[in-house]
């Protein structure tokens, strides 16, 4: 009995500091039959899910009912850690929608199907979507203003005008894919006190119709940098006034982590954001739109200037990005689907459905992507698909440690482009479908195991730009871009039927089908295994490898039942070849930061899994990103992909 008194006596103390460690979880509701004034239980839940954010803390939980919640969330503090995060989400089985827009429905009539209608500034509140004009470092406005506010007719966005001629007597848009929707036209003017809108609604009267206009910058976006450790789940998001994004500015999206640490962003449906979905990107202290405020100097010199700043103002692993985006669907935004500035560095984008993004094509710029990131230092893209995405996945300034892997790309302007980066970073097991597959203005990449059927450019680039330290943000050099130092093992390369562009006399970029562009490059070139066919051209100093001139694979998309389908037809020729498993040994070391092909903690690669994560044959895998094929015509279903 003493012992047994003593063992409880030894237990209870251990117990209390168990408890004491356990973190605190209150989980608040709300619903759009709350209160603001409720305490946010489940039987009192409040109105709105600002209020909520700024009364939860670390580890506590916002579930959101159903409803549409017309505001911006503006998180006023983080979470702590992994473990301890302030969690958003909505009911499981519920729809939730949050808007960045406001319904309108006292429009009068002008003439035939224009209407208008006029709104004190003060219905706007501090931001006012139609007094602010898009603007931005590598931007181009085609000649003509653009604000950042749209007009939704039935939940699609209407094409803003530069004149109330062109909303009275619409002409379609020949830029635009859908040249029937340009024709929905708006127009806008404002003045000290008011604000009119025009907007050409054809046989639709506004008033019985779904209108609804933009009023928010953002649907959640905190308004200072370091809110870590912030989850978002299970969101319908939309309909927000975001502001052109370059790397050199803050970059505010309908969704943004304004530089901050360890944000989940997990099965939301993200749409209608005038520029930006998602943004993992910086901060405005670094610098905002240097280059248009100052010509003096180029615009690649204003970006460095701004890493530095950023390094001064403690960009690192310890403070900035480790975001997870995963199983999103992100659509109709007209700059980019996913962006970030440094932001996104050490993150994870895995299983996002990215498509139709830059579709109205009013503006253009050098920014413009399914995704685009600068400085994606160890970062993880797998298994996503971007169609119709405009420019497809754009890796763009110090790309090192970066793996993108098992992505299908098709039906974009390019599918992707590596620019000014000196590696060592990994593309592996995608399929590239476009007309341009692939643009390498970088060195120091590895690509393995791809399908690859499109044109290829190659060149180097008089910027100077960084390469840092092992799994770092510090910087170790700069350097331009002198061309080479790349690997290609195992891939298969086939010819389009579009015409290859002439290259400029005074430009020192290559184009082609195949690896021959390549042939003389400053750097040495690593390359074993590929095929080629309908006349791709093998690299001149390749031995094993089949050049099958005459065959056709006969590639094709089949989109059905939400799913994506790869069909194509391999020839026998492929158990000639003999290749190698690819691992860190035979990739080496990328030549300019002088680092291995590794992963992120260090830990040798072996690319010994398939595009849907099979083990490959460690005597001889087979060529291109699937281990199990058969000769003769073959029909894969390549999307969605199981975790």
């Amino acid at each position: 009995m003493k012992g047994y008194l003593e063992m409880k006596l030894l237990i209870f103390p251990v117990l209390l500091f168990l408890l004491s460690c356990t973190p605190h979880v209150t989980e608040y509701h709300v619903s759009v039959n709350g209160s603001d004034s409720n305490d946010g239980s489940a039987a009192h839940p409040f109105k709105t899910i600002s209020t909520a954010s700024q009364i939860a803390t670390a580890g506590d939980m916002i579930t959101v009912h159903e409803g549409i919640y017309r505001e911006r969330i503006t998180p006023p503090r983080g979470g702590e850690s992994d473990s301890e995060r302030i969690t958003y989400q909505a009911a499981e089985g519920e729809e939730v929608w949050i808007k960045g827009s406001e319904i309108i429905s006292n429009w009068e009539k002008v003439q035939e199907s224009v209407w208008k209608v006029t709104l004190p500034n003060s219905f706007f509140g501090d931001y006012n979507p139609y007094k602010e004009l898009l603007e931005g470092d590598w931007y181009n406005d085609r000649g003509r203003p653009h604000h950042t506010g749209e007009v939704f007719l039935n939940g699609k966005s209407l094409f803003e005008k530069p004149s109330l001629d062109e909303v009275l007597n619409p002409e379609p848009y020949e830029l635009a894919q859908d040249q029937e929707a340009s024709t929905y036209t708006w127009y806008c003017e404002s003045n000290n006190e008011t604000t009119t809108i025009w907007a050409n609604f054809h046989g639709y009267d506004p008033n019985e119709e779904l209108v609804e206009i933009n009023v928010r910058p953002a649907c959640f976006y905190p308004d200072q940098p370091g809110r870590n450790y912030i989850t978002i789940r299970r969101f319908h998001f939309s309909q927000a006034a975001t502001q052109w994004a370059p790397p050199t500015a803050e970059q505010i999206g309908l969704i943004g982590t304004h530089w901050s640490k360890g944000w989940i962003i997990e099965n939301n449906e993200i749409s209608h954001s005038k520029c930006s979905g998602i943004t993992l990107g910086k901060d405005r202290a670094s610098g905002h739109n240097p280059y248009i405020r100052d010509r003096s100097k180029g615009g690649d010199v204003h970006y460095n200037e701004v890493i530095i700043k950023a390094l001064d103002l403690g960009w690192s692993e310890e403070h900035i990005g480790s975001h997870i985006v995963r199983n999103n669907t992100i659509f109709d935004c007209e700059q980019t689907g996913i962006c970030g500035s440094m932001g996104a560095a050490f993150s994870q984008i895995t299983n996002n459905d990215i498509h139709d993004i830059w579709t109205k094509r009013q503006f253009e710029g050098a920014e413009i992507a399914g995704i685009k990131l600068h400085a994606p230092i160890d970062v993880l893209i797998k298994n996503n698909r971007m169609e119709n995405t405009g420019l497809g996945l754009w890796m763009d300034w110090m790309t090192q440690g970066t793996r993108i892997t098992g992505n299908l790309c098709y039906n974009n302007s390019r599918d992707i482009l590596v620019e000014v980066n000196h590696g060592p970073y990994l593309v592996d097991h995608n399929i590239f479908l476009s007309d341009v597959a692939i643009y390498n203005w970088s060195e120091g990449g590895a690509y393995i195991h791809n399908l690859v059927a499109g044109f290829m450019v190659s060149g180097p680039s008089r910027r100077a730009t960084p390469y840092h330290k092992a799994h770092s943000t510090e910087l170790a050099g700069l350097v331009n871009i002198v061309n080479g130092d790349d690997r290609f093992f195992n891939n298969i390369f086939v010819a389009g039927e579009t015409e290859i562009p002439e290259v400029e006399p005074e430009k020192r970029y290559k184009i082609g089908y195949g690896l021959d562009i390549f042939n003389e490059t400053m750097l040495p070139m690593h390359v074993d295994g590929n095929i080629y066919y309908r006349g791709a051209k093998p690299f001149s100093s390749e031995n094993n490898y089949i050049a099958a001139e005459e065959f056709d694979p006969g590639i094709q998309v089949v989109e059905k039942d939400n799913a994506v389908y790869l069909e194509f037809t391999i020839d026998s020729s492929v158990s000639d070849l003999h290749n190698a498993l690819v691992t860190s040994k035979l990739l080496g070391k990328a030549v300019i930061p002088g680092l291995p092909y590794e992963n992120p903690d260090g830990t040798p690669y072996s690319i010994d899994r398939d595009y849907f994560g099979n083990k490959r044959d460690p005597g001889n895998p087979v060529v291109g990103p699937f281990e199990s094929v058969e000769t003769g015509k073959m029909r894969i279903a390549v999307w969605p992909i199981e975790p």
